[in-house]
């Protein structure tokens, strides 16, 4: 299957809304508004096969040492077929070009990222920064996601 990955444009944003709404409707991730999705478009790489998008992510830049892997979504219909995992790698890969040591994520779905070579940690042990945005989550304060981390 011919997979190409790349950065996203804005004439994606509804492609990857409707992705990222299809799981966050299931309760698998969390919702992202157009709103967000718009002004963090830089961030996100996409999986694209024949002019559809099949898988999405992003790589948010916490500080000068950590970064995060946000809203990492499959097409149901291509799971299982390493785009995912390939989405990661490009984020990991990213991140060590921009001399970034750690990488973590907030997620529903810890044994894809145990693969990915991700370790589970306490949630404590990430800076105040990272929870900055949790205030407009609809699970705050009552966060239920594993923390998992990857030093590179």
């Amino acid at each position: 299957m011919d997979i190409r990955y790349r950065k996203a444009k804005i004439s994606d944003v509804e492609d990857i809304h409707k992705l990222i709404t299809y799981y966050a409707n299931k309760n698998l991730m969390l919702a992202r508004s157009r709103s967000s999705l718009y002004e963090g478009i830089r961030e996100f790489t996409v999986a694209e096969h024949d002019n559809k998008i099949v898988g999405t992510g992003s790589l948010h830049i916490i500080w000068a040492d950590l970064a995060e892997i946000r809203a990492l979504a499959v097409d149901e219909n291509y799971i299982k077929k390493g785009i995912g995992k390939r989405l990661v790698e490009l984020f990991l890969q990213e991140a060590k070009e921009l001399g970034i040591a750690r990488v973590f994520t907030l997620t529903y779905q810890p044994g894809f990222f145990e693969r990915c070579g991700f370790k589970y940690i306490s949630k404590d042990e990430l800076p105040q920064k990272v929870w900055s945005e949790c205030i407009n989550c609809p699970q705050f304060p009552n966060c239920d996601e594993q923390a998992m981390i990857i030093n590179l």
